[in-house]
């Protein structure tokens, strides 16, 4: 490779991974379940209980939480963003969307398709 140049990886995808948490199984479940229904999400992941240890009004808080990966589309984020703060119970719930740089096309074609929008 010249000196300069640059390799070129694929494309940047379109579709997102979302992460947010919640305090309890039942409600990560329920959100789950309601952001597919939405067809906000192609697949919703709700992985078991964690620690998390962060700092929140002048002190140390330790919890369990229930951390959500949410596999969706760009266009479909701000819709989604707005779905989880609406019904998050936390005064200020961790939302993040990660991009996904690449996949397997089948599996990232059919996020695409299941994650239309309302």
């Amino acid at each position: 490779m010249a000196a300069g140049s640059r390799s070129e990886g694929p494309p940047m995808s379109d579709v997102l991974l979302v992460m947010t948490t919640l305090p309890e199984a039942e409600a990560a479940e329920a959100l789950a379940r309601r952001l597919i229904e939405a067809k906000l999400a192609a697949c919703v992941n709700v992985l078991p209980a964690m620690m998390s240890v962060y700092p929140w009004k002048g002190a140390v808080e330790c919890g369990r939480e229930h951390l959500l990966l949410i596999k969706t589309r760009r266009e479909t984020w701000p819709a989604l963003r707005e779905r989880i703060a609406r019904e998050h119970p936390y005064e200020l719930p961790e939302i993040i969307a990660l991009p996904v740089a690449d996949g397997l096309p089948a599996y990232l074609d059919w996020v695409r398709e299941e994650s239309r929008g309302p």
